[in-house]
Order: C-alpha cells, then structure tokens, then sequence
C-alpha cells in the first residue's frame, strides 16, 4: 500500500511538473509577503517600505512607531505613525459580476490576500554600501539586505519599486527615490503609477476588462513630530494624538511653473501639507517643542513633516500637471473613518461612505480643506480639542476624479520630508528656556529676527515654528529637483572601505581610495570624529588631499569612546549654477562610513599587578558626565594583565558580575550594571583579577606574572 501511494505522489507530482511548463504565464505566481520591508537609510532621513503599499510605523519587532527618522543619527527621531490609501470608484463590477454604486479599496495591511495583492518590493543602489570596519567588527553588514540589485547608470542613491495589485482591477505602482547628497537628502520623492491593468490578485491575468469611472485616490498620514517628543508632551503624543496639521499653496494655481532660486529659496506657494505637535492640556507648562525638562533643556519636539504635491497628470491622456489639484489638502482626524467593510455586495453602504471621504467630504466633518493651526491654535494650542480623536490629526490630501479605460494610467509625484532646528540650535534654545523657567533667566531672549522678547515661551516657540521655513525649503528642493529631470549635482563616491582599528597611543583609520579620485574636481577628504557616543556632534578632525589612504589619530584620551566617519570630497566646480541647491563643495553622504561600535586608545597591559587601578575611584554620579563623556554609568579597570577574568563582588561577597577580557590590553571597562541588568547601588565593591595566561615582557623576555596570579582591588560607588 506504501508503494502505491509513494507512486501515485510521483505521477501526481510529474503531472504538476509539467502543466508548470505549459502554463502561460499569466498564472504564474509573483507573490510578495505583504508585511515585507525594505529599509531606506543612506541620508538624513530614513524610512522603511512595506510591500502592502503604505505604511503603519508599528512594526514587529519594533514596540514603538518607527520610520521617517530625522536627523537619522539620533535616537527615538521617527516621526511617522501611519499612511493609509484609499481608491474609490463609481458604478463598478467586479470579478465575481456583483454590481457597486461605489466600490473602495483600504490600503492598509489587514487587506492583503483580500483587496490588495503585493506582487513587487526591491530596492536598487546606484553602488555597493561601503564595508565599515571597527576592530574587526563590520558594522555595515545589516545594511546590505537593504539592497536587491546594483545600476550604475540610476541617478538617485537608491529606488525603491513596490507594485500592488488590487481587486479594483487598479494596479498601483510606487517608486521611491532618495539621495545622499547633503542638500536632498532630508527627502523622498515618492512616484505614484495608478494603472487600469484588470488584474486583481496576485497573477499576471487580466480578469476585469472595464473602465474605471471617477477614480478618486485619498492619502491620510499620521506624524508624532516626533517619537523622543513624546518623551516631553506625554499623554499619546508617540501617535499623534496632540499633533497640529497646516498646510501651503492655496495660491499655487498663479505660480505653477514659477523658478525656485538661492535668493528666494522658500516657496510656500507650493501644494504642501505638514504636521508640528501641540500642546497636552495635562501639562501645566508650555509644551510646545518638546523641551526636556528634567534634563538639559534641550527641545525634542523640533520636527516638521508632511508631504509635498510636486506633479498630477490632469487626465490619463494629458500628462501635464493640473494646478488645481489636490482637490483636497488639509486635515483629517486620526481614525475617524469609514471601513470599506469585507469587500462583498453586502459593504456597498460601508463603500459608498469611503467614497463620500474620498470626494472631499469629512468622515463626520472630522476634517477640513484648510489650514487648521491658523484656525485654532491661538484660541487652543491643543488640537484634540479641534476633532477630540484619540488617534490625532491625519495630514489629508485627495486627488481626482479621473476616468480610466483599461491600460491607461495616472502619475501623482509627492514628496515626505522632515526638518527643523538643528540639533545645536534646538539644544542652545532649551537650555536658555529651561534656565528661565527655573527663574534663573529673566531676558531678554533673542527671537529668529533679531528682536527681543521677555517672554520665554514666546521665544522658544517662535523658534520652533522656524521649521514651517525650513521644510518649505525642503520641499523646494524636492521641487527643483525633478524640474532639473532628478539632474542635481553629484557629490564623489564614498571610500568601499573604511576600517578603524584601536592602538595603544593612537587610533588608526584607514579606507580604500574613492573610485571618484581621478575625476575633475576631486579634492579629498574629511575625517569626523565624536567623543562618547555616536549619536552627538561630529567635529571635523582633519583634512587630506587626494591619494591619502589613512590618518592616525593621536588625541583620544584614554577609556573614552570614538566614532567616526570619512566623507570624499570635491571643490564644487560641478555645483556652480544655484539651480537646484546651494552652490559650493559637495561630500559623499556621511552615512555610508559613520561608525557604530567604539574605538578606543589602548594601553599596552601592566607590567606587575600592582600597576592595576580603578578609575574613577570612587565614583560620584554626581561627577559622571566629567570623567567619560557620554558613558556616565563607566568604570575602568587599568594597567591590567592582557589576559584574566576580573570578578565584581559586594562588600559582603555577593558575586555580581564576571569580565572575560581576552583582547590583550591593560584596559577594561564596565557599565555600573550587574550580571542580571541592575545598576549598582552606593556601597564598597571588589574586584577580584585572575591572571589566565602568563605575561612575557615584551622587550626583556622576563615573565611578569603567571597563569592564576591574582590582585584585589576595593573601589567605592556613590550614586
């Protein structure tokens, strides 16, 4: 019976060997995982993309809403919450002949298999990420699933190709283009091809054969503005629950067409909408900018996003941009909306509410084609006070109606960007705020025009509120960009490999030349280093000229943690014209070489046991920031054998933690935590050192210690 059976799976498995090679190709499978994700993360702002078509920051296994993080070198600055679509259209059948007044389709992820149908998601790099090494430890490589395949010939640092087909027959293409060149790389154009192919899952067949009448597309998205924000305003603020939504252009219909300059770089006659937080009512001070409060001041709550309209083809045979389009732009609350329901007949009403939206119309008037913050804020500065929606405020932006007979297309070009105070200036204004507050700073405090104020929060705010400016510029540039046909100037190729590599009194950094050194106006490069951690100011340390290959640098203190990065450089001789940045010298993008891990100068090992010390002794957390900046919670042990296991105990002889330190220097380090992550509380501690291999000194060949030799040292903690 067992080999009747086994003979019948092989016939069977013959048989569908060969209909697999006489099927046509329409049926052949190209199915995408819809929760699938490729990572942007070569500028200033990075973001992830998911197969389904848009976004919902709150991925696994992320327990926050992450993406759209900017100034991407810092912690916790995502800003993005959620990206819903929505496609409706009129007097529609579908592939099982029901017949809808309105038939909508929900980009969101619990549709996939459903309505919608991934069938594409990959990622192109104009060249290999570059290999960052420290101390042998390649820190780039999660960076190279990122990538699917390499062109050469591609203008943009990276595109992103996501196609979805839906049950509408509507297939939806997506293309993302991002830059690392220092002036575009705070944006991503997003390219959207909405085409009448038929196809309603995941194969190539075309099953609908009609024209799809009125087509609207609807686009909400929720900012935080942002996630290390949230930190400070509280109360739903890590989804947007206080987040204002204002938006520019109104006025783009007389300037359609008009030339961006250096001398007039901030167009706020562009089709724009963008999100900034507001203030929690729960807070009985002035929340607006995030300002850390019971810390340095510093406001992290800076952050301007939103969304540009940089082109929409006025019909599916006009491909010029219609300047009166969106038809929608302005604000919609978070998760008051109408569910397109299972998709059956029996959702019709559901659908034809979806397409009421979609026209325009607020779900429950929760929503407004205007500039919401001019509206309200000066008489609430919180806007759940406005739509009283837990989710918070969705920038609204809907375009049509279009009709599309089958094989035709309509292409809408956006751009998402983020800006805002600088990371120097946003920390330089809350400290001067936070002084004042305290009523150690009574003013005056100087505004962004050169006025005064005594005011402190209408100093800090008016500070905030310069990043309306600043992301108008962003998406300026974003604007002159595709006018110049994605031709803005190019900065030189990043080195293919740069490694850093810890020494006794150096710390030594050496890369492979860029594969841009030979072309006119190359001119070298700039080393940046920062102390302590590697999300702070980097500072330029050096610059060389064409053909260096390494630099040592002599100045790190011992103990103390370096990072790195390495940019190419030319002289600005192909960035003369203004047209579509500023003109000047251009940097190969600082993020394809920063480093991650620590380098650190390192002695050689002690040559007795009695060399060995604790350093700081005793250790005050009052003093925590002066001894290693940006690791206050670090002990060093010094001087010690280059092999040996140091155990930490209480004063009464409880073993809390074991160091295997095997790198054969006379430093080791520890962060103040026990073996089960508890900081250490105020008390004597010991340090027990056990030598596990014998030491020869180097120049006299005599031995120093042996193999289980040990040494006691008794250190004292107070926090």
């Amino acid at each position: 019976m067992v080999s009747r059976k086994k003979s019948l799976l092989k016939a069977v498995l013959s048989l569908f060997f060969i209909i697999s090679i006489f099927l046509p190709a329409q049926y052949a499978f190209t199915q995408v995982e819809g929760m699938t994700v490729r990572y942007v993360r070569i500028g200033a702002l990075q973001n992830h993309y998911t197969a389904y078509g848009s976004e919902r920051a709150s991925t696994s296994p992320r327990p926050w809403y992450e993406g759209l993080q900017w100034p991407a070198k810092y912690p916790d600055t995502d800003n993005s919450v959620i990206e819903r679509f929505w496609f409706g259209v009129r007097d529609f059948v579908d592939k099982d002949g029901n017949e809808f007044e309105a038939y909508g389709v929900h980009s969101t992820a619990g549709y996939v298999g459903n309505s919608l149908f991934p069938v594409k998601l990959e990622q192109t790099a104009k060249f290999e990420h570059p290999a960052v090494i420290v101390d042998g430890i390649n820190v780039t490589a999660p960076y190279l699933q990122d990538v699917d395949h390499y062109d050469p010939d591609q203008i943009p640092d990276r595109i992103l190709t996501n196609v979805v087909n839906t049950s509408m027959g509507l297939t939806v293409t997506r293309v993302i283009y991002a830059f690392s060149q220092e002036h575009h790389d705070n944006y991503h154009i997003k390219k959207l091809i909405f085409t009448n192919t038929g196809k309603v899952d995941y194969t190539d067949e075309v099953k609908l054969e009609q024209t799809l009448k009125d087509l609207y597309i609807s686009l909400q998205v929720r900012y935080s503005v942002s996630r290390e924000g949230s930190f400070s305003i509280m109360g739903g603020q890590r989804w947007g629950h206080f987040s204002w939504v204002t938006k520019r252009g109104e006025d783009y219909p007389e300037n359609a067409g008009r030339t961006i300059t250096e001398d007039d770089p901030i167009p706020h006659w562009l089709r724009a909408g963008f999100s900034w937080a507001g203030q929690n009512p729960s807070n009985d001070w002035d929340n607006i900018g995030g300002p850390n409060r019971d810390g340095d001041g510093r406001l992290r709550a800076i952050q301007h996003a939103g969304i540009v309209v940089l082109h929409v083809d006025k019909s599916a045979t006009d491909k010029s941009d219609d300047p009166h389009q969106p038809h929608t732009l302005g604000w919609h609350a978070g998760d008051t909306y109408p569910s397109v329901g299972d998709m059956s007949i029996a959702a019709e009403p559901q659908m034809i509410r979806v397409y009421e939206m979609l026209k325009g119309n607020p779900h429950e008037g929760q929503g407004g084609n205007y500039r919401m913050d001019e509206a309200y804020f000066d008489q609430n500065p919180n806007p759940y006070a406005v739509h009283g929606d837990r989710g918070g405020t969705n920038v609204w932006t809907g375009f049509g109606p279009f009709t599309l007979e089958p094989g035709e297309s309509i292409k809408i070009v956006l751009a998402e960007g983020v800006n805002g105070l600088d990371r120097q200036t946003a920390t330089r204004i809350g400290r001067q705020w936070l002084r004042a507050f305290r009523g150690e700073d009574d003013g005056p405090f100087e505004l962004p025009d050169g006025s005064t104020t005594t005011d402190m929060n209408e100093f800090k705010n008016e500070w905030v509120f310069t990043g309306k400016d600043s992301i108008m510029k962003t998406f300026g540039r974003a604007y002159r960009n595709i006018k110049s046909g994605y031709n803005i100037p190019q900065p030189p190729f990043p080195p293919p490999l740069f490694e850093v590599n810890s020494g006794g009194d150096r710390i030594s950094l050496e890369w492979v030349v860029s594969p841009s050194e030979g072309e006119p106006g190359f001119a070298g490069y700039k080393i940046y280093r920062a102390v302590g951690k590697p999300d702070t100011v980097f500072e330029k340390i050096a610059t060389l000229g064409p053909g260096a290959r390494s630099f040592d640098d002599t100045e790190p203190r011992r103990g103390t943690a370096y990072y790195y990065y390495i940019r190419a450089y030319n002289d600005g001789s192909n960035n003369t014209t203004g047209e579509t940045n500023p003109t000047g010298e251009l940097h190969s993008g600082k993020f394809y070489t920063m480093t991650r891990e620590p380098a650190y100068l390192q002695r050689a090992p002690g040559k007795s046991l009695d060399d060995i010390r604790v350093v700081p002794n005793p250790y005050n957390i009052r003093a925590r920031h002066l001894q290693y900046p940006g690791e206050p919670d670090k002990i060093m042990f010094l001087n010690i054998p280059g092999n040996c296991v140091i155990r930490i105990y209480t004063e009464r002889g409880d073993l809390i933690e074991t160091i295997q330190h095997t790198d054969g220097s006379g430093d080791a380090s520890w962060q103040s935590i026990t073996s089960s992550r508890q900081v250490v509380v105020s008390g004597i501690y010991i340090a027990h050192i056990t030598v596990t291999e014998d030491q020869i000194d180097p120049d006299t060949g005599d031995l120093l210690y042996r193999a289980g030799d040990t040494a006691f040292r008794k250190f004292v903690v107070i926090r």
